[in-house]
């Protein structure tokens, strides 16, 4: 579960505040646009820790005993809450309701990046445990029946969409504009395919930012000489990223290779 939907899960149930990053000025903690939900008893999400979050969970609970009003709030980070980043938060506070959920899924995902996974293998699954926590928006691909885990697709966080596409690489022309993609099928014929559809994008639509290809070096040349012979430039089969993940990070056990991939394409996301 994402923490939207855990928020959103907790919304059912009772209200709460939302709490969000209005403005900011100068060295803070959080972007404007982050985010914490507080109830009663409890808080989902963050925009910050410290004492600055300290301040705006008493006044959400005074909110939510009817002690307090919704308002734009300034908190200086430096004299006045004893926070070394020196800046200027802008909070907002809004009590929220079960009424309120589907606009505030459509407000807090908002800002997600489009991502396609092609592959349900054990990296693949490791991989969609890491992105789903993060502010993305994943297409997960296979063309094999019953591939997903149990309880997928209609368990799934709503920010992962499970797809089964024969063949597979016709999955990539209906992509979201500026999909991040992210190949390793079960098969090297299926990670061709799905390259040189990419590539083929590219050459119409240029708008996908990232493609990266699980694999050695040695993979990687194997498939560089064929697309070339498909007729692919140099300068073309640059835009493959492969080896995929993080340099510097060992170790193959599908967790350690999900995080260094998910670490890449953060690197890929526009500054906030």
């Amino acid at each position: 579960m994402n923490v939207v939907d855990e928020f959103l899960t907790l919304l059912a149930q009772r209200p709460g505040v939302l709490v969000r990053v209005a403005r900011a000025e100068g060295s803070v903690p959080r972007e404007p646009g982050a985010w914490m939900a507080v109830w009663a008893e409890g808080i989902t999400g963050t925009v910050g820790g410290g004492h600055l979050e300290f301040e705006a969970i008493a006044h959400a609970r005074q909110m939510l005993a009817g002690d307090a009003s919704p308002a734009e709030r300034r908190f200086p980070l430096g004299p006045a809450l004893g926070q070394c980043c020196g800046g200027v938060v802008h909070l907002s506070f809004d009590v929220v309701r079960s009424v309120d959920s589907v606009r505030l899924r459509e407000i807090l995902s908002e800002d997600y990046v489009p991502v396609a996974l092609f592959g349900g293998g054990h990296v693949g699954t490791a991989l969609v445990g890491v992105l789903a926590t993060l502010p993305l928006k994943v297409t997960w691909v296979d063309s094999r029946d019953e591939i997903f885990p149990p309880g997928m697709p209609s368990a799934a966080p709503s920010n992962v969409l499970c797809e089964h596409s024969s063949p597979v690489h016709a999955a990539v022309d209906t992509l979201a504009p500026q999909s991040r993609v992210l190949i390793m099928s079960f098969s090297h014929a299926e990670d061709l395919d799905v390259v040189a559809a990419c590539l083929k994008r590219l050459r119409e639509r240029d708008d996908l930012p990232y493609i990266g290809l699980i694999g050695s070096k040695t993979k990687w040349a194997t498939f560089r000489h064929r697309l070339q012979a498909r007729g692919y430039t140099d300068a073309e089969l640059d835009r493959v990223t492969s080896p995929i993940g993080v340099p510097g990070i060992g170790g193959k056990e599908p967790q350690v290779i999900a995080v260094a991939v998910a670490a890449q394409i953060l690197q890929t996301l526009p500054q906030r």
